[in-house]
């Protein structure tokens, strides 16, 4: 199951089990993980028996066995962590690329309106954060969280045994070490870095958001000299980040110390039972065995008070990737999947008692529109500022869905699929978004298949034939998110995507908000007449929001929010 809705657990649950892999790519790592850690264990007790039973100068042949599994032990180890980190990366490489599949599933429904940075949720940054390095961070689970953890306590137990062979009371005297290391460990690094850990995702969040808030809004920081104030709040954070895990390494510097002084203490003790043994059925090489093993055990033991910490990390990186992505689609916002993926018969647009209200507001924006839109005609939406202009244009193309009726060609939109919708609404927004990328590559995701020649023509139809010459043709680059291109310049753009998509209805929000008032009145008249184009076969339906006036001769019908229709 690889879809985070699928899951019947917590959200934060149904996340990390996402995040681990299935127990049959998991199984190789831990598998090849165990025999590297005891090998490393066999590796210490065979070459301390050899030096000490060499020291008793028996014949070679004596010495043989030792001398050959010493060999075997130090290959086999180099060998099966070399495969242990290749299977168990791959393991979780794969998984991560399933869980971010999930996690991008489970977006699409909610973009764009539903992941809105309102008070109270993620910005930019912190979204942005959430979606890359907290799923990266969702990869240490199978990688430092549940393998260390398996083989830690199977390289233990087994060596506990192995122990206790030799001489039982040395067995339980590293049982009784090991899990007060443990204890030990766990206790302190949760007293250190416990809080540190939990909070590195979230002030990682908080570094970000400002970060981009900063970079984005330099040029009015800069003239409304606000730049000292936004880098205190941006190094305010970089600080806390710093602090946080600061904190963390000075935990696991601390469970390395408690847990090298435990081994220390795990030898000694090894030394205090073994020795009274020595002539009971207890030789000399035996002896260095059972003192000398507790320190290649506590090697391995170490990265499971670490994996503990590890955990905490995680869990809280989890916690937020479920926040970012809630198990329950807002009543807001359409239904994925549903209606059928049928293109309706007519553009004719109709709307009946329509209302509609934004993912997590208790009021509707806006209720009890009727509207009727024929084809060919030019609509003006009018209003006050949050009247509702623009939770209209979401719905018309389905981002939000709404109370009332409405339908397209007699159909009522949510028995339609969302493609098929906006297969006959396009929708400019009033800050159209363009790629870091040419004009030409700003169009082609319009219209694909489209030839350089066309996309001249379409350019010189809404007034961009001379400023595409003067910039240097189709391959002159627009900028980051159009930084190149003025407000009037990128409606234009956009009106030019959305005659290349052949949209039959074109719905425009606030297309001259970004335009100084000169250029305002002529961009809404090319806009106007070029998009409807009412004496041409191809006659379009467009629907404008604007607060700014809009020339009678231009329109067939406006209509304020709230208000009768008007002729």
């Amino acid at each position: 199951m690889s879809d985070l809705r699928t899951r019947a657990d917590s959200p934060t649950a149904a996340v990390l089990r996402l995040a681990q892999p299935p127990v049959r790519r998991f199984a190789p790592g831990v598998f090849f993980g165990l025999v590297s850690a005891l090998s490393s264990v066999g590796l210490l007790a065979t070459s301390a028996w050899l030096i000490t039973r060499a020291a008793e100068q028996p014949p070679i042949l004596f010495l043989g066995a030792a001398i050959v599994g010493v060999r075997a032990f130090a290959l086999l180890r180099a060998a099966s962590r070399y495969v242990e980190r290749l299977s168990s990366h791959d393991a979780a490489f794969r998984q991560l690329s399933a869980l971010r599949i999930g996690i991008y599933r489970r977006l699409v429904p909610l973009a764009p309106d539903g992941l809105r940075g309102d008070a109270g949720g993620p910005g930019r940054g912190d979204l942005l954060t959430r979606l890359v390095s907290d799923v990266d961070e969702l990869q240490n689970l199978p990688l430092r969280v549940v393998q260390p953890l398996v083989v830690t306590v199977l390289t233990a137990v087994l060596s506990v045994i192995g122990v206790s062979i030799v001489l039982p009371s040395a067995g339980v005297t590293l049982a009784v070490a090991l899990v007060l290391a443990f204890v030990a460990a766990a206790v302190v690094q949760s007293a250190i870095a416990g809080r540190a850990e939990r909070s590195i995702a979230p002030l990682r969040g908080v570094l970000s958001d400002r970060l981009l808030d900063y970079v984005s809004n330099l040029d009015v920081l800069v003239a409304y000299d606000a730049v000292p104030e936004r880098m205190t709040r941006v190094e305010a954070a970089d600080t806390g980040v710093r602090v946080a895990t600061l904190a963390r390494a000075g935990g696991a510097g601390a469970t390395s110390a408690i847990l090298s002084a435990l081994a220390t203490l795990a030898s000694v003790a090894a030394l205090l039972v073994g020795i009274p043994a020595l002539g009971h059925g207890l030789q000399g090489p035996a002896l260095t065995v059972i003192a000398l093993v507790p320190l290649a055990i506590f090697e391995v033991v170490a990265s499971a008070p670490l994996a503990v910490g590890a955990f905490r990390q995680v869990r809280s990186s989890a916690a937020r990737v479920a926040d970012a992505t809630p198990a329950e689609l807002p009543a807001e916002l359409p239904e994925p999947g549903s209606g059928v993926d049928r293109r309706p018969t007519s553009s004719m647009v109709e709307m009946l008692g329509l209302g509609a209200r934004w993912p997590g507001e208790t009021a509707p924006a806006f209720d009890g529109l009727d509207l009727r839109v024929n084809r060919g005609d030019r609509i003006v939406i009018e209003g006050a500022s949050g009247s509702g202009k623009t939770t209209l244009a979401h719905v018309l193309v389905r981002f939000l869905d709404y109370s009332g009726s409405y339908r397209i060609g007699g159909v009522e939109a949510r028995e339609l699929s969302a493609d098929a919708v906006r297969g006959i609404v396009g929708l400019c927004e009033q800050s159209p978004y363009l790629f870091d990328e040419d004009i030409r590559q700003n169009l082609l995701f319009a219209h694909d298949t489209v030839t350089d020649d066309e996309l001249l023509a379409v350019l010189a139809r809404v007034g961009l034939a001379e400023w595409t010459r003067e910039r240097g043709g189709l391959s002159a680059r627009v900028g980051d998110d159009g930084a190149l291109v003025s407000g009037g310049q990128a409606q234009r753009l956009a009106l030019a995507r959305a005659l290349l998509a052949d949209f039959p209805v074109i719905v425009f929000d606030e297309p001259t908000a970004n335009v100084d008032p000169v250029r305002a009145s002529e961009l809404m008249r090319d806009i106007l007449s070029v998009a409807s184009d009412p004496h041409g076969e191809d006659s379009r339906t467009v629907i404008v929001i604007s607060h700014t006036p809009v020339p009678d001769e231009l329109v067939t019908q406006r209509v304020r929010l709230g208000a009768p229709a008007l002729p």
